[in-house]
């Protein structure tokens, strides 16, 4: 089910949701957009003071940083806004979604400098617990061992998730949990928005990007709510089912559940980490859909006894050129629009499958029709064994292996099939498209 494999790769963390519209218009009469570099207070629509600000958050037990994974200035905006925070609170425990649990103690490794920046990421298999570009991250990892500040995993394994996705968590039994206490129910606004996203990305299920190992990603796109509106405005997203009817669906309630699973972990492990370093500010590094309108780890956070914690958010200028919901955080940071600040990265090889990792290794869920892999052979139910000579085992294996193919060049391949291994070579064309 093609389902199960989105909800592994673009809602974990793959980013959520940016429920404020950027604005391309001129902005309204009489009303000038907010200065690159301010801090806003969404409720009143003001600026406020850096240096009185980052004190009032250094007395927060908690301060989530929101970002979208791939937004390099969302990075660097975390990064700055930890240092202000250390500077003021030297105490200080950073937890990151980007990790599952397991990997905590190579954490404690990098902290204490006992691995370099290679041996870290290959420690963590960073392409199979993340995949994002490292260097987006590496500022902030580096930021933690310079300081010998704990970092935190914060976050449980995919396939946990999953089996929440597919058989909701009632269904689970409790020793089977992960050690994770019940999700408080969702509010309402968030139910509401999470059946946007639902929506969405059932509409776009079909999408032959959706898992293609050398597709770019934008998370953004795959769960912003607008631009499903955009869609249906285009006549390129169905006009059924509505929100209403998907509230009321068990499969939308399970989905929900999933959501909800993240956000109680996350939340558990920073409350956790509290308990642990009394005193500490505890900082969290996650997808601005778990920060926004305090519906996701926020509000697992007070159903922990912790209701003080800052939700903080970095928001494109032209967001501002109009009021912000009052409710989005309670400050936002202005940053510049990333089409200023981004080059469009080269286009990668793709071979053109949907695939997912499976207790038999890496399953072909889908070919697409006149991929690569069509005109190569490889068939749906395919497990592909290696690529380029070497053994894959998981997804992100298989993508880093296919995005360092060149133009025009051969790639061998190993697949199983009914028990049989069939060796192919996949032939890619002489120039890559640039996605659009």
């Amino acid at each position: 089910m093609i389902w199960r494999t989105l909800l592994a790769a673009a809602l974990t963390g793959v980013v959520m949701t940016l429920a404020i519209r950027a604005h391309e218009s001129e902005p309204p009469a009489g009303r000038e957009c907010v200065a690159v570099g301010s801090w806003l207070d969404p409720a009143t629509g003001e600026t406020l003071a850096t240096d009185a600000l980052i004190a009032s958050l250094a007395r927060r037990p908690v301060v989530l940083l929101g970002e979208a994974h791939d937004a390099a200035e969302h990075h660097r905006w975390q990064l700055h806004t930890l240092a202000a925070l250390h500077g003021r609170k030297p105490d200080m425990v950073i937890g990151f979604e980007s990790f599952p649990r397991r990997v905590q103690p190579e954490l404690d490794r990098w902290v204490n400098g006992e691995l370099d920046a290679k041996a870290f990421l290959e420690a963590v298999d960073w392409p199979t617990i993340w995949g994002f570009d490292p260097a987006l991250y590496m500022p902030l990892f580096h930021f933690a061992r310079q300081n010998r500040v704990p970092m935190i995993a914060l976050n449980v394994e995919r396939d946990f998730v999953s089996r929440v996705r597919d058989e909701g968590w009632s269904a689970i039994p409790v020793d089977e949990r992960r050690g994770l206490s019940d999700p408080v129910p969702a509010a309402p606004a968030y139910r509401e928005s999470l059946a946007n996203i639902y929506l969405f990305e059932q509409s776009h299920a079909q999408d032959p990007h959706a898992q293609d190992p050398a597709a770019p990603t934008d998370p953004q796109a795959a769960t912003d709510p607008h631009a499903a509106e955009e869609a249906e405005e285009e006549g390129d997203a169905p006009g059924e089912p509505d929100v209403a009817s998907v509230l009321e669906t068990e499969d939308f309630a399970r989905f929900v559940e999933a959501q909800l699973t993240w956000d109680r972990a996350m939340a558990e492990a920073l409350a956790t980490a509290r308990e642990a370093h009394p005193g500490a500010l505890v900082v969290g590094i996650m997808g601005r859909g778990h920060v926004e309108y305090r519906h996701g780890v926020a509000h697992q956070l007070a159903d922990l006894g912790i209701p003080e914690a800052a939700a903080l958010l970095p928001v494109d200028q032209e967001a501002t050129c109009d009021a912000l919901p009052s409710d989005l955080a309670d400050a936002v940071f202005v940053v510049e629009p990333a089409g200023r600040l981004v080059a469009v990265a080269p286009p990668k090889a793709r071979l053109g499958i949907l695939i997912a990792t499976t207790e038999d290794g890496v399953r072909v869920a889908q070919v697409i029709e006149g991929s690569v892999a069509e005109a190569t052979g490889i068939a749906v139910e395919d497990i592909v064994v290696s690529a380029a000579g070497f053994p894959v085992a998981e997804v992100g294996e298989l993508i880093e292996i296919v995005q360092r193919q060149a133009p025009g060049t051969w790639l061998p391949l190993v697949v199983r099939r009914d028990d049989e291994e069939i060796e192919l070579l996949a032939k890619f064309p002489q120039s890559f498209e640039t996605p659009e």
